[in-house]
C-alpha cells in the first residue's frame, strides 16, 4: 500500500470542498495523511530535504501553500518585496517533487483570522513544522493537537533561508546600484577637468 501510493501526484486543490472528498477517498484506502505548510518562495535543498523528511512519516504529503496576498501579510518588509516567486509558480515547482501528493492554499480570507483552517479541512494523521516557524508558539502547538494525530516537529534542513538569501541579492543589488552612481559621478567631475574616485566598487577593492 505504501509503495504504491508513493510518487502519486494526486493534483492541486481550490475548493477546500474537493480538497476534503480528496482526503477522504485516500483514507479509505488506509493512507495514512501528512502535511505541512509555507510559502516555498525562493525554493532551495532545504525545502525539498524538508518535504523529503515529511513524506517519509506518512503515505500522503498534502502542502498548503501561501498565496502571494498572505505571504506579503505575513513575510513582507519595508526593505524585501515577498513573494519573490509568484503563486502560480510556486505550484508548479512543488508539484514537480516526487515527496508532493496534493497541493493546497492558503489565502488571507479564511486564514487571517483561523490560521488553522488548512488544517481543520485536512484534519492530518501527522502535521509537520519547522523549529524555525516564528509565528507558531508552544501555544499553538498544544492546540494544533486538537486536530491532528500528531504535531511533528523537524530541525531546519537549509544552510541558508529564503529571507537571508534574499536579503543577499538585495544587497548585492545595492552595490551594483552604488557603483553605476559612484562612476556617474566620477564621470561628471571628470568632464569638468576634476579627478574623484570613490573606491568603492571591487576593482578598487583589490588594487
Amino acid at each position: 500500500m505504501q509503495l504504491e501510493l508513493r510518487n502519486n501526484y494526486f493534483g492541486y486543490f481550490q475548493d477546500y470542498g474537493e480538497l476534503s472528498k480528496k482526503i477522504e477517498a485516500l483514507r479509505s484506502l488506509g493512507a495514512k495523511i501528512v502535511m505541512t505548510q509555507g510559502v516555498y518562495d525562493l525554493l532551495h535543498p532545504g525545502h525539498t530535504r524538508y518535504l523529503g523528511e515529511a513524506q517519509k512519516l506518512g503515505d500522503i504529503l498534502i502542502v498548503a501553500v501561501d498565496s502571494d496576498e498572505y505571504t506579503r501579510l505575513r513575510k513582507q518588509t519595508a526593505n524585501e518585496r515577498r513573494p519573490v516567486v509568484p503563486f502560480e509558480e510556486r505550484i508548479e515547482i512543488l508539484a514537480a517533487l516526487r515527496s508532493v501528493n496534493v497541493l493546497t492554499f492558503r489565502d488571507v480570507k479564511e486564514h487571517k483570522e483561523d490560521p488553522y483552517y488548512v488544517i481543520k479541512v485536512v484534519k492530518p494523521d501527522v502535521l509537520v513544522v519547522s523549529i524555525s516557524t516564528k509565528d507558531i508558539t508552544s501555544k499553538d502547538y498544544e492546540a494544533l493537537e486538537e486536530f491532528c494525530g500528531e504535531v511533528k516537529i523537524l530541525d531546519p534542513t537549509a544552510v541558508i533561508s529564503t529571507t537571508k538569501r534574499l536579503r543577499e541579492l538585495l544587497t548585492d543589488g545595492a552595490a551594483g546600484l552604488l557603483d553605476h552612481i559612484s562612476l556617474a559621478i566620477e564621470g561628471y567631475f571628470s568632464t569638468a577637468g576634476r579627478e574623484i574616485k570613490f573606491g568603492t566598487r571591487k576593482e578598487d577593492k583589490n588594487e
